[in-house]
């Protein structure tokens, strides 16, 4: 009788297992990502979302917020018996383990879920968000997280209501309307770099309607009544502070997933581009550049293309435009 080939999952489970038994993969250090594993491995996400999940049940790998899965302090005196029991989370389950399965459903919530979801998007992004990993993740069945959330589109929008709604604005907030905006964009880029996926959310002209993203709003209309400007004004001054916000939070999570995709560092990308910045240089065809370029060599710290630099640069030429209109 012919054996059936071991799942594409597995096998990925076990040669990470071995990376870690080998000493290639030390406790504390971050294991390939989602999209990692499936670049390497050539295999689908799901394929390598279930690979994470295997090992995250036998306990060789735990997620951390805003760091990632990482080898589990423990994962070094994992035994051969760990790879029997992922592949044991595949066959029907006893009486006992169902009971057990009971007990955690009962002390599930749909804020618990949203939670973990939250954890997953902070640490992998969004791509790599799926209802079995977080049924994985709580250590239920893969169908239980649909019994208080219906879709993932749904838990995407309950995620982001929670992260908008982590933030909150102060009873004594400015009255005037610049200080008002100002703390407006503040805060929203703080949460935006908090959770770079709120970001991907949907395109301007399809927003998504929840309660604690327009509480932000609320403060930014409060602050423009009384000024000689039309309901149509106001609410776009509203929408360009978003857009502003949002536009640069874009790249937060497109640095992130590029980091993760090639394994090289804004810094080490950026080191890497210099024959070519000299070529342009060197060729006189882009004057202004080449002039801007060698002043930066003769800066002690060169250029540095900080986001909160330039985040803090256009918030006040923004504000100095809507001047314009809210204050002839």
């Amino acid at each position: 009788m012919t054996t059936a080939p071991e799942p594409p999952y597995q096998r990925i489970a076990a040669e990470i297992r071995r990376r870690i038994a080998d000493g290639e993969l030390a406790p504390g250090q971050r294991v390939p990502s989602t999209r990692r594993i499936a670049e390497e491995w050539g295999v689908a996400l799901a394929t390598a979302a279930r690979a994470l999940t295997s090992l995250r049940h036998d306990g060789t790998v735990e997620t951390i917020p805003r760091v990632g899965t990482v080898v589990a302090p423990s994962a070094a005196r994992t035994t051969p018996q760990a790879s029997h029991r992922s592949r044991a989370a595949d066959t029907p389950k006893r009486p006992a383990e169902e009971d057990r399965d009971s007990r955690q459903d009962r002390q599930l919530s749909r804020e618990r879920i949203v939670d973990i979801a939250i954890e997953i998007a902070d640490t992998e992004g969004l791509a790599a968000l799926s209802m079995r990993d977080i049924a994985a993740r709580l250590g239920v069945a893969a169908m239980t997280p649909y019994r208080y959330v219906g879709s993932k589109d749904d838990l995407i929008l309950l995620m982001a209501d929670a992260a908008f709604g982590e933030a909150t604005y102060p009873p004594d907030a400015p009255a005037e309307w610049r200080p008002r905006l100002e703390l407006c964009a503040r805060t929203m880029w703080r949460l935006h770099r908090r959770h770079p996926w709120l970001a991907h959310l949907s395109p301007l002209t399809r927003p998504v309607v929840l309660p604690n993203l327009f509480a932000h709003s609320e403060q930014v209309l409060r602050a423009l009544e009384g000024h000689p400007l039309s309901a149509v004004t106001r609410f776009n001054i509203n929408v360009l502070l978003y857009s502003y916000v949002q536009g640069l939070a874009v790249h937060l999570e497109r640095e992130a997933r590029a980091e993760v995709a090639t394994g090289v560092s804004a810094a080490e990308w950026t080191d890497a581009q210099t024959p070519a910045l000299r070529a342009i240089v060197s060729s006189n065809e882009y004057p202004a550049f080449s002039r801007a370029l060698t002043e930066f060599s003769e800066l002690p710290e060169g250029y540095d293309l900080d986001l909160d630099t330039l985040f803090e640069l256009g918030l006040g030429a923004l504000l100095d435009g809507f001047a314009r209109m809210i204050e002839p």
